[in-house]
């Protein structure tokens, strides 16, 4: 009688590491680096919208009568909801090009944390996540200091910063997605803020209404995502959101906020894993 030889058992020689657990870690990570180098990134992150409304809020504004075209309202207070949106853009777009090339290309961290158990879906959620955190800091800063200053005159400006945080969270997805598909030094990114963010922030109804431009170029402010945070920040700082527009507004950023996602996460995991 042949006797038989046990096989031995494989040994797992990781831990599984839960998809929460594992985006809460990188974002440790992100946070543990940031409580050393918060003054280096505090203009960028959080007082870059608290100047832009000095300038254009109080001091252009000062020059500025209320009228129809700002629906009866101090120019301050109707352009704070739309500076707002438009900073926590310009911040979402930042941090979502060059640092994100940054960690496949230059610091390459991105692979560190590919070769562990948080897979590269997981790494774009937690970069995401960040980012995100980013908005959130900086349009509590903005929200302070534009109260102490007279530029909310209602309790719905409340309601101001989730949609900006919501519009530049919607922005940063496809831009991290771009970045995790670029291989060379990052300058289409100058190219995305200067032909991308400034004439949005220009031309979306940011400073003045959209019915002011020329009739030919109204539809390019119309498909911009700032756009649609414009309309819904100022329409629950100052009044007059009706529903069904409301809702349509709220769906293109989602819209634009979910195909980032996909898009984004496909590009992650198409240059990591090897």
């Amino acid at each position: 009688m042949t006797a038989t030889v046990e096989q031995p058992m494989a040994v797992a020689t990781g831990v599984v590491v839960r998809p929460w657990r594992a985006v809460l870690l990188r974002i440790e990570g992100q946070w543990t680096w940031y409580r050393r180098h918060w003054t280096a990134s505090l203009l960028s992150s959080g007082l870059q919208p608290v100047l832009f409304l000095a300038a254009m809020g109080i001091g252009f504004g000062s020059q500025v009568r209320p009228g129809p075209l700002t629906g009866g309202e101090p120019y301050l207070a109707y352009v704070a909801p739309t500076i707002l949106v438009s900073g926590l853009i310009t911040i979402a777009v930042a941090e979502a090009g060059l640092p994100v090339l940054s960690g496949f290309k230059w610091k390459q961290d991105y692979w560190a944390v590919a070769s562990s158990p948080v897979t590269p879906g997981q790494l774009f959620t937690a970069e995401l996540l960040w980012i995100t955190l980013r908005l959130v800091l900086g349009a509590a800063l903005y929200l302070v200091v534009t109260a102490l200053v007279g530029g909310w005159t209602s309790p719905g400006a409340l309601l101001v910063a989730p949609i900006a945080i919501l519009t530049g969270a919607a922005c940063a997805t496809p831009v991290m997605a771009f970045a995790a598909t670029t291989k060379g030094d990052g300058h289409a990114f100058a190219a995305v803020n200067r032909f991308v963010v400034m004439p949005m922030t220009l031309f979306a109804g940011t400073f003045f209404p959209v019915d002011r431009l020329p009739e030919v170029v109204r539809p390019l402010a119309w498909i911009s995502p700032l756009w649609h945070g414009n309309e819904l920040a100022r329409g629950v700082a100052l009044g007059g959101l009706r529903l069904w527009p409301a809702l349509g507004h709220v769906a293109v950023l989602l819209g634009l906020l979910a195909f980032g996602l996909v898009l984004g996460r496909r590009c992650f995991r198409r240059r990591l894993v090897v």
